[in-house]
């Protein structure tokens, strides 16, 4: 009798680990959607002088992509990123995060830059206001200046087609 306690604990824990190892971390909702995006004023990454804030994108339907120079899922989803930019359908803003200006500003030279422009979060804690945990996540934000999706991760062709660019138009009124 007194082995059964112990098993039945342990067949508990087996039960919610199982449980655990299933669920995508990509699918964690964020508490910040559909709530009006954290304020910042930050210096941009290619010119220190000039500043990027929320407010320099309210009216529109925006993407903030946070990036950095060290990430290398950054690196798989930037020509993903280039090619949107193209495609001039929606402005993308960076948010570079725990980073060096230099390497920053290095490697959008080198893979080319998506962004309107980007903030340069050398800290991170606008990143952590954001509630980022990690690099790249990309968030929707409507013309309110409402957070209205979280892509965790790098963004895909696959999830543009799916998840962003038909919320981005619904979001501008297209049909």
């Amino acid at each position: 009798m007194r082995f059964l306690i112990p098993l039945a604990v342990f067949a508990i824990m087996v039960i919610f680990l199982a449980i655990g190892l299933k669920l995508d971390p990509r699918e964690v909702p964020s508490p910040l959607i559909g709530k009006p995006a954290p304020t910042f004023n930050l210096p941009q990454v290619a010119d220190a002088a000039q500043s990027l804030s929320p407010a320099d994108f309210k009216g529109q339907v925006a993407l903030v992509n946070v990036w950095a120079s060290w990430c290398v899922s950054c690196r798989q989803e930037h020509p993903v990123l280039l090619q949107l930019a193209r495609q001039n359908v929606v402005p993308i803003y960076g948010l570079n995060y725990k980073d060096q200006r230099e390497a920053a500003n290095g490697w959008l030279t080198q893979f080319g830059n998506p962004y309107t422009a980007s903030a340069f979060d050398a800290d991170g804690r606008v990143g952590i206001n954001w509630g980022v945990y990690g690099v790249p996540e990309t968030f929707v934000i409507d013309k309110a200046g409402l957070i209205r999706h979280k892509h965790t991760g790098p963004v895909t062709p696959e999830a543009l087609e799916k998840d962003i660019l038909p919320l981005v138009r619904q979001l501008q009124g297209e049909p």
